[in-house]
């Protein structure tokens, strides 16, 4: 295990944390000596990732929660708080799929995936930002997509949530900088999770992936490789650091060179 002076009693909440690129996120933390509370909704899952961590010497806290449920946050923040110490950092990696047609998607979905990717980022930070905020210091990093601004075909819904989550990250960035208080955005491009392997499920695959589909208006992957949850983590970890400390309202492209660096 890695410690870093800089991380030292240092405590971070990530969501999404059973999921592919959350729970590399909550292991790289762990990994540098962050005391992480891990908030995800499937308990058996997030059991598991906490455990995976426990054998690495981290200490990770399993946090059920909806992060639609300002409510259920609510106490959460003030339970980690009590029990962990002051959130320093904050990871919204909590997000669902669901790939359809602009025209076919149903209200139920619509609902659904803005319930996740947009409102549970709202929540959430806006519970943990008010508390970073009477202290003057904290980092926030959301997990956005380069599909928030590259069309895709099948994705309009999810694009549509993360454009959502990206530019709130960024507004709250401008108006809690003059807290010290930091709001970057990580977007991911294909990364190697169940949540992409679902899509391969349909028809596409790794190699259609990489390679593009200019049936689809998809370019490939420049890069010729699709991203592991560690590179996003990696990212992730980056922005949170002192290294990071005068980037504020960035949002960090890892996709390959997928969206052509737009």
């Amino acid at each position: 295990m890695n410690h870093d002076m800089q991380y030292s009693g240092k405590v971070a909440m990530v969501t999404g944390a059973a999921g592919g690129i959350g729970s590399a996120i909550v292991a790289e933390l762990g990994r540098r000596g962050i005391s992480v509370a891990a908030v995800d909704r499937e308990v058996a899952a997030l059991t598991r990732v906490a455990e995976a961590c426990a054998e690495t010497g981290a200490h990770v806290q399993v946090c059920a929660a909806d992060v639609g449920s300002t409510a259920e946050i609510g106490h959460l923040v003030d339970r980690v708080e009590n029990e962990l110490g002051p959130i320093e950092y904050l990871v919204n990696a909590a997000g669902v799929l669901h790939p359809a047609a602009a025209l076919d998607v149903t209200e139920d979905e619509w609902d659904r995936t803005f319930e996740v990717n947009a409102r549970g980022v709202y929540v959430v930070t806006s519970a943990v930002t008010r508390a970073m905020v009477s202290r003057s210091r904290g980092a926030v990093v959301t997990i956005g997509s380069n599909a928030s601004r590259t069309p895709r075909m099948g994705m309009a819904v999810y694009a549509a949530t993360k454009a959502a989550a990206t530019m709130y990250t960024k507004c709250l960035g401008l108006e809690v900088a003059r807290y010290g208080i930091r709001c970057n955005v990580v977007s991911p491009g294909s990364t190697d999770t169940p949540m992409l392997r679902s899509l391969w499920s349909q028809g596409h695959g790794e190699e259609a992936t990489v390679h593009g589909d200019l049936d689809a208006y998809r370019v490939g992957i420049p890069l010729g490789r699709i991203a592991s949850s560690s590179d996003i983590a990696n990212a992730v970890a980056f922005l949170l650091s002192d290294h990071a400390r005068h980037i504020t309202m960035h949002d960090l492209t890892v996709d390959g060179g997928a969206g052509l660096g737009v």
